[in-house]
């Protein structure tokens, strides 16, 4: 064979190969990225045409699906309305997606295979179908918190402590998703001041105000500088930071144990126990339980904001000189926190001091049927010793029998919990209110953290019965 054919098939082969290698790259490689380009048009009509897997709750009611629009295409459908709208969220090939649509949309759109099995797959001329997304949410239970936050700013949030799995996210003003279909409708809601959109689970968030001497109580226990026993001073304006901080009701006490501190909600013995603990321990404390980042739930990060103390928009460090060590141990100062968070809180508590992994998915179904992904139980964090837990454990339990919290009590059922309110007009007595709390406090099955924006009174008085009512329908389920 003379040396031109030989140099002309050597071109030939090098041709090819490359022909090769840039077919798979956009084909195989490169194909994700070129997928969800928003500038292909033909994506979205792809998207159009796939059977989209549906979100179920956990006793298997339907709460998205897709049904035939069609020409051979799909559209959403949310059968519950707005009951579960800020948790699962929405997808319209118009608007994007948000919440679980968005997190899982990879299984629900099924787009699970690799590249490479895609191809296969519409070479065989199957057509993606998507996958079943099982969640742990409970309907009764959401249908109890969504009415109780009618009229109100505010959310709810409750937890499994023993798994981590979410079992109500409910968040006041919402909406329902299957009215965004209407464009006009969809400028109202992305337009109205109420921020209807906006999940306040998991988004932004208030001063925790009392709720936060839970971890206050832990990490002074914790680390063996008190005991639930030991006594401090609760004489009404204590300084604190060299300005003088004054109890509820301007209410001074002599010497009281902390357990008392906690059922009376004494501002200036948990003040100055965070004082003695210093910033850097509680800093620590507040990193085992999930501050100062954003929760590692199964939730689009950006709709997720870290809990801590805040300076503008930025998260700053407990340690920094502009923090106020003892009115950040009473949960004021700079803290902004989210309900998502405060029920953390609660439930590593509740949980022997482990913290566990919130997820709202439980498992994914395939087509056929069979589960092909289960999100088992993981620990993120051991927060404190078993010891500690269970004393912080009875303190919060005195606060329900005898204190702050005795509106959260239910019958037969012993509830740990703790109230919270944090002032925004002061002399107006305008207040975001809380409570956090776990039941059965002694083998918890609940963990909750209850928020409500603007109310006239405290937090005994409002989101005590809220969390109450929630936590009996999850404990009759």
């Amino acid at each position: 064979m003379n040396r031109p054919i030989i140099r002309l098939y050597g071109l030939v082969a090098l041709l090819f190969a490359l022909l090769i290698a840039f077919t798979s790259r956009w084909s195989v490689f490169e194909a994700s990225s070129l997928r969800h380009n928003g500038l292909n048009a033909r994506n979205l009509l792809e998207q159009q045409r796939i059977d989209r897997g549906p979100i179920v709750a956990r006793d298997g009611t339907v709460l998205a699906r897709s049904v035939p629009r069609g020409e051979g295409t799909f559209e959403r459908s949310y059968p519950q309305g707005g009951e579960f709208a800020q948790a699962v969220g929405y997808y319209f090939t118009s608007l994007g997606s948000v919440g679980l649509e968005r997190y899982r949309n990879a299984q629900l759109s099924g787009e699970g295979a690799s590249n490479l099995q895609t191809i296969l797959n519409q070479l065989q001329g199957k057509k993606p179908v998507g996958e079943k997304v099982v969640t742990s949410l409970d309907p009764a239970a959401q249908k109890v918190a969504n009415a109780a936050l009618v009229g109100h700013k505010g959310a709810v949030v409750a937890l499994d402590p023993r798994s981590g799995s979410v079992e109500v996210m409910a968040s006041s003003p919402g909406y329902d998703p299957s009215s965004l279909r209407s464009s006009a409708s969809a400028a109202a809601i992305k337009g109205d001041p109420s921020g209807r959109l906006i999940n306040r689970a998991t988004q932004f968030g208030y001063a925790p105000g009392s709720t936060f001497k839970v971890l206050t109580a832990t990490a002074a226990i914790d680390t063996g500088a008190f005991t639930r026993e030991s006594t401090v001073s609760g004489r009404n304006n204590v300084p604190i930071s060299g300005v003088p901080l004054k109890n509820d009701e301007n209410e001074s006490l002599g010497q009281i144990t902390l357990t008392q501190a906690l059922t009376k909600s004494v501002n200036t013995v948990w003040a100055q126990v965070a004082e003695r603990l210093g910033k850097r321990t509680l800093a620590r404390y507040m990193d085992r339980f999930g501050f100062n980042r954003k929760p590692e739930l199964d939730y689009p990060a950006d709709e997720m904001s870290a809990s801590g103390e805040h300076e503008g928009e930025r998260v700053i460090p407990p340690t920094s000189p502009s923090v106020d060590v003892g009115r950040m141990g009473i949960g004021q100062d700079k803290l902004e926190v989210t309900p998502l968070q405060m029920a953390e809180v609660a439930a590593a508590v509740g949980n022997r001091g482990r913290l566990m992994v919130p997820h709202m998915t439980q498992r994914i179904v395939d087509s056929e049927g069979r589960t092909v992904e289960r999100v088992a139980p993981r620990v993120q964090s051991v927060v404190m010793k078993p010891s500690t837990a269970a004393a912080v454990t009875a303190m919060m339990e005195a606060v329900v029998n005898e204190g702050t919290g005795t509106s959260a009590q239910i019958p037969g059922v012993q509830v740990a919990g703790k109230t919270g309110t944090a002032e925004t007009q002061i002399g107006n007595t305008i207040n975001n209110v809380w409570f956090i709390a776990f039941a059965p406090a002694a083998n918890p099955r609940v963990a909750i953290a209850v928020t409500l924006q603007g109310v006239p009174g405290q937090g005994a008085a409002f989101a005590a019965p809220v969390a109450r009512e929630v936590i009996e329908r999850l404990l009759h389920d």
